[in-house]
């Protein structure tokens, strides 16, 4: 499994924390990463993660609220709404990953992480962040 994998696996576990146990992010990520015992070489790419989306949570939760159709954000299971909360901030906010990349490592966190019907849902979800995105990159380009 590769480092950002991990990286993304940590970071829901934070984010995931984040959602039971509200707190300072910086301060949560220490604490979790301390007990699950994670890789050294993920923990960079990881508490950027986490630290990017939870500052930028309202306008992440904004792209997944208009993304998906019949769910408020709200609603959703924490632990869907922490995947797709990483991988909209990765496609709207991190130019060095490509977003399909993003897109297939959420739906593959999902499969494992997630109920039986998650992957779908978190797929769709992003599928139409994804559509949008570019949608807004062709029209801002000219």
């Amino acid at each position: 499994m590769g480092k950002r994998r991990k990286a993304r696996e940590l970071a829901i576990r934070v984010l995931f924390h984040l959602e039971f146990s509200p707190g300072e992010p910086g301060e949560v990520f220490d604490l979790v990463s301390e007990n699950f015992g994670c890789e050294e070489a993920a923990v960079p790419f990881s508490r950027d993660l986490v630290m990017g989306v939870w500052e930028n949570r309202e306008i992440l939760d904004r792209l997944i609220g208009e993304a998906s159709r019949h769910w408020r954000v709200e609603r959703m299971s924490r632990l869907d709404r922490s995947i797709l909360r990483i991988a909209a901030y990765e496609i709207r906010f991190v130019e060095d990953i490509p977003p399909r990349v993003s897109i297939d490592e959420a739906v593959e966190l999902a499969k494992i992480y997630g109920g039986d019907a998650s992957w779908r849902f978190v797929n769709g979800v992003l599928d139409h962040i994804y559509n949008a995105h570019m949608e807004d990159a062709s029209t801002s380009d000219g």
